[in-house]
């Protein structure tokens, strides 16, 4: 979002097809003025006094992209999108692109990359960044180039192009890819580095060079060269036009990227797929043998990917701001998750009075105003937003005159957008090929920022129009202009000339930007992670409520997928992400350098908690799936601010229900009368969202049901299983762990389910008391009992030894742990190992104390692995096996943490670590 209060200096110094919907004449507007879609239209032409994209001087511009890219729709609100996007009119090149691990930017003579690997803590410890800093520079000699401009792009890589009228050189980058793919004429390949390069190795057509403490790999065609003089490393290319340059995770890694260095990526592509609960998504390079045949490739996974992979990973790592990424050798990879739940709303409870939510209600309904004076998209998306949350709870307590005047108010604002020609409208940008709302703000015009965001609530509120009044839904009707909107923000085509791909969401990053132009030192931004969701949960509800599986299966994969980015990137969920050094537990914006604890617009902290909370909605039930950080989050923010929330309670006390409902509930009872409601935010929607929870319990993730449209709640061991049905005949949601709940048409349903059920539910651990730490799935060591008997796998050896070091290690942790430690006691543990019928392999445990919490591991103890045999069935390791090695000693615990991993030290075949069970323990020495 961005505010309308002015944005401080201080913070801005941080930054230093058509045939998919079937939509007739919206796919290449006529020349008309106004371009209709079923009852509604569009201008193809800005109103009067109005502006497009722009230089931040005010000068228009235009994509700036390659004659071979003319026709393309340009993916602004990218990593990379400063290359098309001149948003500086002084710099044709590009700003700072983050591409992870590598960095890059554009300048006259070629491509300059870096591999910041030490993050840095600027504005006054508000923000933490590993910025772009030049090792070297890829180009040909003599290459000065007026401009840099895109020439071709997939959906994760891109190619600019340089040329100087002699010269002419492309080069492919992307996001993961430790290689830059050049392409070159007129000149010989030319490296120029930051300082005199140390040469680690020289084997004709590959040298491989240190820079900066980072090492590099050099790759001419075969029969070539590298000459080094000085600062400058050449080779003449002997008649070919390719070479290209690999950071290495070390100096041992260079036969292995030499292996792929001619194995040059022409394409990136991924693809996804729902089924009963379960997200499935592929991520797939193409590539071109330059030289042999090799076609496969390297490329560096992030956090939120090998979290949820099963495909074998190399043992070579690189840094980044997102925490360790993990290299897979092949050209795909792919990663399966628990799909996040949508619902229209909480369901009916005994949590909620009804005469006092009717107030409530009337509140909003009888308001002179209730769309608060609203001009722009923002603002009115945030209207929206607020009576759309609002419509399926005026109808639980039988209040449909409530429900169908706020549904009118609705429609009638939509319709009042979705109609070309008046104060309100939407207009067509050919040269961009983007949909722009005027009145505009914060950009979304001139900078083509936000759009997601704004487009997000209007997609939303009409999807709930679309649950009680289809017919308004269809294409023909007023369904045609929401997804004209859907095109612009989350086109799920590549082969619609009228908008790009996915505009705003970064599928390798996986999670959206927000700046059309990325035209800033740090890269790319995103502020409020919550209102990019809030696009794909409506995409959830618009796909389910029109029958568009496609579009609520899109939206689904994009939910789930950011849900699992902004748990790691803005909240630090598993604590691997932020530097130690940072300081905070959550980040208001992320960058493509890194994050800030700060906003566009202030520095209170209740609004950098709370800009990736809101809209709070039937969509935003993902975050409870991680409790812990929510409580260190609001933890943080009370300390920051001086104690409770003032200004956004309600926001607060609502990401505050998601893990505790009862301590949520009590502040609100003591605070509910004097306050002003978040401006996307009423007393109404509170209430009845904190009364539920506090009845129902936190959302539990754990659990999925086989619609998107279904969501699972625990208090004690109860659950309480919820599905909205939004077909015509009455149904059946089975959920995971086999309870089933008959769902009548059109209606939401909730109760404790038939069938089969887990007996003891696993919520969320509490903070680590007592000495006996159970595993759970997920990487957790926890001192609850009762959990769900599971297992996770141990990663095969690949048939070398790795006795005593780590190799792709299974990682459990418990943070926060305090401790005297016991005299004389030692560490001990039993872990269930099975290996079912292989041969051969061995299992190895770690166990690590960071006595202080500060990142830095005081005493390590390596066990002997444990040979387990080739019959099916648990065998128990423990410590008897014998201490191997061990460093550091131990002390008190304060606030530390606890570590176990478990690898395959031996064998080539994986095995199996069970889990929630009392049988497979870590007991630390301590009281």
């Amino acid at each position: 979002m961005r505010s309308p209060r002015t944005r401080p200096a201080a913070v801005l110094l941080l930054a230093s097809a058509l045939a998919t919907f079937g939509l007739g004449p919206a796919a290449s507007p006529a020349a008309a003025a106004t371009v209709p879609v079923g009852s509604g239209s569009y201008s193809d032409t800005r109103p009067s006094g109005t502006s497009g994209p722009t230089t931040n001087t005010g000068t228009p511009v235009t994509p700036k992209v390659t004659a071979a890219a003319r026709n393309r729709p340009v993916p602004t609100n990218d990593w990379w999108s400063s290359l098309a996007f001149q948003r500086y009119g002084d710099n044709p090149w590009s700003t700072p692109m983050y591409g992870h691990p590598l960095t890059y930017q554009a300048t006259s003579g070629g491509l300059d990359v870096g591999y910041p690997t030490s993050p840095a803590i600027v504005g006054d410890g508000r923000q933490y960044e590993f910025a772009h800093k030049r090792d070297l520079t890829i180009g040909l000699t003599g290459l000065n180039s007026p401009d840099t401009k895109a020439d071709d792009w997939s959906d994760w890589t891109v190619t600019p192009l340089w040329s100087d009228g002699t010269r002419t050189l492309r080069t492919t980058i992307g996001h993961g890819s430790p290689f830059v793919y050049a392409k070159g004429t007129g000149g010989n390949a030319q490296i120029t580095t930051a300082g005199a390069p140390t040469v680690f190795a020289d084997q004709g057509n590959v040298l491989g060079i240190t820079v900066a403490g980072h090492h590099y790999a050099l790759f001419a065609p075969s029969g070539s060269d590298w000459n080094v003089s000085g600062s400058t490393v050449t080779a003449g290319l002997g008649g070919k036009d390719y070479f290209s340059v690999a950071v290495l995770p070390s100096t041992g890694a260079l036969a292995t990227f030499t292996k792929y260095a001619f194995s040059f990526v022409t394409d990136s592509k991924a693809t996804w797929s729902y089924s009963g609960g379960t997200v499935r998504a592929t991520y797939t390079l193409t590539t071109e043998a330059k030289e042999g045949s090799e076609r496969g490739t390297l490329q560096a996974l992030y956090r939120h990917q090998w979290l949820h992979t099963s495909d074998a990973l190399t043992s070579y790592t690189y840094v980044s701001p997102r925490g360790t990424m993990k290299v897979r050798e092949g050209t795909s990879f792919s990663t399966t998750q628990k799909a996040s739940a949508v619902l229209p709303a909480l369901p009916k409870s005994n949590g909620v009075d009804a005469s006092r939510l009717r107030g409530y209600l009337n509140d909003v309904v009888n308001a002179s105003d209730p769309f608060s004076g609203a001009a722009d998209t923002y603002w009115t998306g945030k209207a929206l937003g607020r009576l759309a949350q609002l419509v399926p709870v005026a109808e639980q307590i039988g209040e449909t005159g409530i429900r169908d005047r706020m549904l009118s108010l609705m429609k009638g604002k939509l319709q009042d957008w979705f109609t070309a020609g008046g104060a309100n409208e939407f207009s067509y940008d050919k040269d961009w090929k983007t949909l722009t709302g005027y009145p505009a703000s914060y950009g979304s015009d001139t900078e083509l920022n936000d759009h997601h965001f704004h487009y997000g609530y209007y997609v939303y509120a009409a999807a709930i129009v679309a649950q009680y009044d289809p017919s308004w839904a269809a294409d023909s009707a007023w369904g045609g202009m929401v997804k004209t909107l859907v095109r612009d923000t989350a086109n799920p085509s590549r082969t619609d000339s009228a908008f790009p791909f996915l505009r705003g969401f970064d599928i390798y990053a996986g999670h959206s930007w927000a700046s059309g132009h990325q035209g800033f030192a740090a890269g790319n931004n995103q502020e409020s992670s919550s209102e990019s969701t809030n696009l794909s949960a409506a995409l959830v509800l618009w796909g389910s409520a029109t029958g568009d599986t496609s579009l609520r299966d899109l939206g689904t994969f994009l939910l789930t997928t950011e849900s699992e980015a902004i748990a790691q990137y803005w909240f630090d969920a598993d604590e691997q992400v932020f530097p130690s050094s940072f300081g905070h537990d959550t980040a208001g914006m992320v960058w493509g350098s890194g994050a800030a604890y700060a906003t566009w617009w202030t520095a209170n902290p209740e609004e950098i908690h709370g800009i990736n909370v809101f809209p709070v909605t039937g969509g935003s039930l993902h975050l409870g799936g991680e409790k812990a950080a929510i409580r260190r989050n609001i933890a943080e923010m009370e300390r920051e601010n001086g104690g409770p929330a003032v200004e956004w309670r309600d926001i607060l006390w609502e990401f505050q229900s998601f893990a505790d409902p009862a301590t949520a509930k009590s502040k609100w009872d003591a605070g509910n009368g004097g306050y002003t409601p978040e401006e996307g935010e009423s007393k109404a929607h509170t209430y009845h969202w904190i009364g539920t929870l506090d009845a129902l319990g936190a959302p539990d993730a754990s659990v999925t049901g086989d619609i998107p449209t279904s969501a699972v709640f625990t208090k004690g061991s109860t659950r309480t299983y919820v599905a909205h049905n939004h077909g015509s005949s009455a149904r059946t949601v089975t959920f995971s762990d086999g309870k089933t709940l008959s769902v009548p048409a059109r209606s939401t349903a909730s109760g404790t389910g038939s069938g089969s059920q887990d007996p003891d539910p696993d919520p969320d651990p509490d903070p680590p008391t007592g000495n006996v730490f159970q595993l759970r799935g997920g990487g957790v060591l926890t001192t609850a009992t009762g959990g769900t008997a599971g297992s996770d796998t141990i990663p095969s050896a690949g048939g070398a030894n790795h006795d005593g070091t780590p190799y792709q290690p299974l990682v459990y942790e418990a943070r926060g742990v305090n401790g005297t430690l016991t005299s004389g006691a030692g560490t001990t543990f039993r872990l269930q190992v099975d290996a079912g019928t292989t041969v051969g392999l061995g299992q190895q445990a770690r166990i690590s104390y960071d006595l202080t919490g500060d990142g830095t591991f005081d005493r390590t103890e390596t066990y002997n692995y444990f040979a387990t045999d080739p019959v099916t069935g648990w065998e128990e390791y423990s410590q008897a096996r014998g201490l191997r090695s061990s460093t550091g000693t131990l002390g008190n615990l304060k606030g530390g943490t606890v570590r176990l991993e478990v690898w395959s030290a031996i064998g080539n075949g994986s095995s199996k670590l069970q889990t929630g069970t009392d049988k497979s323990v870590v007991v630390i020495p301590f009281s």
